[in-house]
This record gives structure tokens, C-alpha cells and sequence, in this order.
């Protein structure tokens, strides 16, 4: 991850010297305040840097008008969100009239900062390096609006985890949790999965299996493989593979996975692919290409597969701000350049050229009729990029998407941005496909509805959602606007579209992250 670290006071030397080389007329000069305390000087370099690199930096007002110090409050944290949060609505998106990074709640849609490294340790969940610290489940409260009652189901469940050690699977029913019925309340359940160190649960089997079975769970840490995947059974000529990638997390914990899932798709003849992203958040770029050119014919390589564009300041030079960091390597260490230079981030190519990738074949995997992505709300950055990606290529594939909703919409990444013990991931660039098709804020519509249907596991072809990517993949079935399929829960039969969910567990990393450095 490009992570940019460097102490509040300098960076408002070295941004007050460059201002005052600006066009007076056409920016006012940012002041250099030569007094503060450590968090009023945090807060100007979250604005200052904002100033320069935010990928909506135009629409800020000046230093004066936004008084940065004016978010400071008890709480540091709380006082970088804040500000952030202000930063992040100026920006109007004129297709919706509102701010890009609009959510409805007092928080940015994209950016946010957290304590330390928020790419690594998310607490509750799998982090990007595919460390868990856990019970390694996620569970779901279902309504049936059809009688009221309510259930709790399992989700999802991390491999290596507790929760998988113990036999639970996605689709099994709640019935007890430490001894008494579980409750439906989603708070409740949340405070249980976060306080102590064991749980005990009483289970219904998921379908198609029947009976009961009781689990004891306790939290610790696991190394994870975000990777499922299973050659389905042949119809016709129609051979499909089905693949569930929870994150993009680290090339090097996924490629494994990965590999294998892609030697048996190629072994066996896979000419279809359904690629399960519904839960996935995003993660690294690096392993998101790599997934791409495992998927994409031979015949793409050379291809245009995105493009990265970072704001104005950033392509024409303009952001001295970055003068002031030094560039590092692996070793920690400052880079050199030519003649033993030290090089800084301002020597990182920031033009749209330059940041241009194309395809380059990964794997044995022939030629792919049709993906069939299944996606959720929770579907964004990284996943979203990978559909936009593929779906340029028409000629070489037919590429369709099944859900229970749109995708999340984000088409943009960032960098980190080290301001004293915290890490700042704001807005920093906006991805584009072969076609420049991209500024999808409002997410990916569905081709095809489908319920999340959390009473079967990942891979099972009855599973509502893959049951539709089927149809589509079989018959050319789907198109349809309402999900009508009847399904069974707790022993009742009613229609997939009077059931409403309530997610339980997710924290996930929400995001597209850029590590590569690509210099002038």
C-alpha cells in the first residue's frame, strides 16, 4: 500500500512555502500558523493535504473560510472524522445533486481514517493480510414478512476459524446461543460476537441436511483463504466453475487459492464462470488483476484492462506537498534515483498514461463464454472494478450480474496518508474501463434478481443465486425485476421476495487500495 507518513508541523512548512508561489488571483495563499497544538497542527495537514491530493480538491474552500482547526474536540479521532467528513461534502455529483461521498449519514461514502494501518486489523474480521481474530462467522437476522417471525442464520464462515473448525457452514439456523434462545435484536448479537472469548451455539443443519448440533467456539486468531470454488456438473457442453472470493486481500495469501481453483477449472474443461463477490468490499488492485487474467482469454493480452486517474494537481505536478515525503522502499529505507537522488513522492508518475494496465494472461483457463458475477449491497471497489473490467470485452465474453441489489458504487481508490498515529485513506483516484466507462456511484444494477439465500451454502446449486446464474448460463433464463422463487424456511414454504435481512458481523475492509509506485 502507498503509505504516506510524515509529522504534522512539517507538512504545513512545506505547504505554506508552496502557496505562496500560486497565482494570488486565482487561489488564496494557505497560512502557515506558526503555533498550535499536536492535534490543530493533525488538522491542517489533513486539510492541506486534502487540498492537494483529495481527488475532489477543487470544490474545497480555502484554509480561512474552512478553519480546520475549528473540528478540534476531546477526541482526535473523533476530530480527523469530523473534519474528513466536511472535506468529503463539497464535491456535487450533478447526476444525483448530491455529494459524491453522500451516505445519508454523518460519515464520507469513500473516505475514512482509522487508528494505525485500517487495511491491516480490522477488529472482528479477516484483514488484508488474511489474518483473523474471531469467531470467524458472519450471521444474518431474516424476516418473514409473511408472518413476522424472525431467524437467525449463519452467513458466511471464515476458513480456519473457530466457527469452521466446529462444523458450522453458511445456511445453518441459530437456535440457541450460550444456553438460552438466541435473540433476533442485531445489537444484541453483535455485542455477543465482540465480548468474550467462547460462545456456545446450538444449531439447525443447512440444507439439504437435517438435525441439530451444537458447536463451542472460541475466539482467537487463524490464518484465512478467502477462496471457495467447486467444478459444478456438466450440462450439456456447458461445464461451469463456481468461484467465492470473500476480499482481495494480499496477492500472496490468495494467489495460492487461487492457482488451484484455476488448475481444476482448466483440467476439467470449464467454459463458464460464476464469480461469488456478494460480500466482497474490495481490497488490493494488485490482486484484483490477477484474478482478471486468470478469467480473460489469451487473445486480451495487450489489452487496455483499466485505467487509474488521479486529480489535475497530481498529473501536471502541481502538488508540492509531496516533495516533503520521502519515497521508501522495502527495506524502510529512502529510494534513490539517478546519481544517488533521493527521491520523494513527488518523482511518482501520477498521469493517466502511466497509470494505465493491460492484460496479461494468467493460468490455462481457455476461453470463457460467460461470468456471471452474484452480487449484494455489499459488493464495491476492487469487485466492482473487476466486472467493469471484463464487461468492455463483449466480443470475448458475455458478462451478466445476479444480486439482491446494486453493487455498493465505488469506483474510486487512495493511498494511505500517515498524519501522526493515524492513517488517512481519502479519495485519491477514479478507475476507468477500456471504453472509459466507469463513475459508477451509484453501483452496478442487477441483470438478474436474486435474494440472498443464507439457508444454503456458498457452491450449493440450489442456492438462490446460483441457481439463477445457472438458468442464465443453461437457458439464456433471467432478466427478471422480482426474485419469485419460493423457498423453505424453518420448515415453511414462502416466496423469496417477503424475506427481508439484517446483517450481523460485517466491518469488513471496504475499499480499493494501491500499492504499486510507478515513477516519472
Amino acid at each position: 500500500m502507498r503509505k504516506l507518513r510524515i509529522a504534522a508541523l512539517c507538512v504545513m512548512v512545506v505547504a505554506a512555502s508552496s502557496a505562496c508561489k500560486k497565482d494570488s488571483k486565482k487561489d488564496t495563499p494557505t497560512p502557515n500558523p506558526p503555533t498550535g497544538t499536536r492535534l490543530q497542527l493533525s488538522l491542517d495537514s489533513l486539510y492541506l493535504y486534502a487540498k492537494e491530493t483529495y481527488l475532489w480538491y477543487d470544490a474545497l474552500p480555502d484554509y480561512n473560510t474552512f478553519n480546520p482547526r475549528s473540528f478540534a474536540d476531546a477526541d482526535e479521532l473523533t476530530s480527523l472524522q469530523n473534519e474528513l467528513y466536511q472535506i468529503s461534502q463539497y464535491k456535487i455529483n450533478p447526476k444525483t445533486t448530491k455529494p459524491y461521498e453522500y451516505t445519508g449519514a454523518n460519515r464520507p461514502k469513500y473516505s475514512f481514517i482509522e487508528k494505525g494501518n485500517a487495511a491491516q486489523g480490522i477488529k472482528g474480521t479477516v484483514d488484508l493480510d488474511g489474518q483473523g481474530n474471531d469467531f470467524g462467522l458472519g450471521l444474518v437476522v431474516v424476516t418473514d414478512a409473511s408472518t413476522g417471525l424472525k431467524y437467525v442464520y449463519v452467513r458466511y464462515v471464515e476458513k480456519g476459524s473457530s466457527a469452521a473448525t466446529a462444523g458450522i457452514t453458511r445456511g445453518c439456523r441459530i437456535i440457541t446461543m450460550n444456553g438460552a434462545p438466541v435473540s433476533t435484536n442485531t445489537s444484541t448479537l453483535n455485542s455477543t460476537l465482540d465480548a468474550g472469548g467462547s460462545m456456545s451455539l446450538s444449531l439447525q443443519k443447512a440444507a439439504p441436511a437435517v438435525g441439530t448440533f451444537t458447536a463451542n467456539l472460541t475466539k482467537g486468531t487463524y490464518t484465512n483463504d478467502p477462496v471457495i470454488y467447486k467444478v459444478l456438473p456438466a450440462n450439456g457442453t456447458n461445464i461451469t466453475g463456481y468461484l467465492n472470493l470473500a476480499r482481495f486481500s494480499q496477492l500472496s495469501n490468495v494467489q495460492p487459492g487461487l492457482d488451484k481453483a484455476f488448475q481444476d477449472f482448466s483440467a476439467a474443461g470449464v467454459n463458464n464462470l460464476v464469480v461469488d463477490l456478494r460480500y466482497n468490499g474490495g481490497g488490493y488492485v494488485a490482486t484484483f488483476e490477477y484474478l482478471a487474467n486468470l478469467i480473460a482469454p489469451a487473445s486480451l493480452t495487450g489489452q487496455v484492462m483499466y485505467k487509474e486517474t488521479f486529480n489535475t494537481l497530481l498529473q501536471t505536478n502541481k502538488a508540492p506537498i509531496l516533495a516533503s515525503i520521502p519515497l521508501l522502499g522495502a527495506d524502510g529505507k529512502q529510494r534513490t534515483g539517478s546519481g544517488g537522488r533521493l527521491l520523494t513522492y513527488a518523482d511518482v508518475d501520477y498521469s493517466t498514461a502511466g497509470n494505465t494496465y493491460k492484460f496479461s494472461k494468467k493460468g490455462n483457463l481457455g476461453t470463457i463464454k460467460n461470468v456471471v458475477f452474484i452480487v449484494s449491497g455489499n459488493t464495491a471497489s476492487a469487485s466492482e472494478l473487476t466486472i467493469n473490467s471484463l464487461k468492455a470485452y463483449p466480443n470475448q465474453m458475455t458478462v451478466k450480474i445476479v444480486g439482491s441489489a446494486t453493487t455498493y458504487g465505488k469506483p474510486v481508490g487512495f493511498f494511505g496518508i500517515g498524519i501522526d498515529k493515524f492513517t488517512v485513506y481519502m479519495s485519491q483516484f477514479t478507475s476507468v474501463n477500456a471504453n472509459n466507462e466507469g463513475e459508477y456511484y451509484a453501483g452496478f444494477p442487477v441483470d438478474i434478481s436474486s435474494t440472498d439465500d443464507v439457508l444454503r451454502d456458498f457452491g450449493d446449486v440450489e442456492e438462490n443465486g446460483l441457481l439463477k446464474a445457472l438458468a442464465f448460463i443453461n437457458t439464456g433464463a433471467g432478466g427478471r425485476t422480482t426474485d419469485d422463487r419460493l423457498m423453505t424456511i424453518n420448515g415453511r414454504v414462502t416466496n423469496a421476495s417477503s424475506l427481508t435481512m439484517q446483517n450481523v458481523g460485517d466491518g469488513g475492509f471496504n475499499g480499493m487500495v494501491e500499492e504499486r509506485i510507478n515513477l516519472k
